[in-house]
């Protein structure tokens, strides 16, 4: 009875610690923690940057590696963002997918690009091989920008092809990268 008894704690224990480990698809709750505590930090550290623009910026994090998208200004808040995000606690690697655009846009230039966004969104959410809530669209004068961490290089390549296809999509700055397991 003795002996079962220690089985049986012994295996409940392992099944414990199995449960809360990383597997190659998905994260351990402690690392889901640490990027939401490293985005927040992220946001926070550019939001009191007078430079940078924060709401134009875009953070991703999967463990520990920060990604930066969106459009600014200039090459110096590009430049300035980076620093700001290397700064923080946490922070194993930025990858800086920012792009200077000319940001003197009319009215309907912006109401266009935010209806292509929609469209390449929707393609990405109709489209079988794609995870769209991995994807993050942003478009200035019909440039889509797609960032993000996907599971694989064959999502990265279809989410190019499936925004290729929208109509009114200049070009594609396909900025996903893979996630590292």
């Amino acid at each position: 009875m003795r002996k079962t008894l220690v089985a049986l704690i012994a295996g409940t224990a392992l099944l414990g610690t199995a449960a809360c480990s990383a597997t190659r698809t998905q994260r351990a709750p402690g690392e889901h923690v640490d990027d939401t505590v490293v985005l927040t930090s992220v946001k926070s550290a550019l939001i009191a940057n007078p430079s940078t623009k924060a709401r134009d910026i875009n953070v991703e994090v999967n463990r520990g590696v920060v990604q930066l998208n969106g459009f600014v200004d200039s090459q110096q808040q590009k430049t300035e963002a980076g620093q700001v995000a290397r700064q923080v606690d946490g922070v194993k690697e930025v990858k800086n997918n920012l792009a200077v655009e000319d940001r003197s846009s009319t009215a309907g230039e912006v109401i266009d690009d935010s209806i292509l966004s929609a469209k390449v969104k929707a393609a990405l959410i109709e489209s079988p091989d794609t995870k769209a809530h991995q994807i993050n669209v942003d478009t200035k004068q019909g440039v889509v920008q797609l960032s993000g961490f996907v599971d694989s290089a064959a999502a990265k390549s279809a989410a190019t092809t499936v925004a290729r296809s929208v109509t009114g999509v200049k070009d594609v700055k396909n900025e996903l990268s893979v996630k590292s397991y």
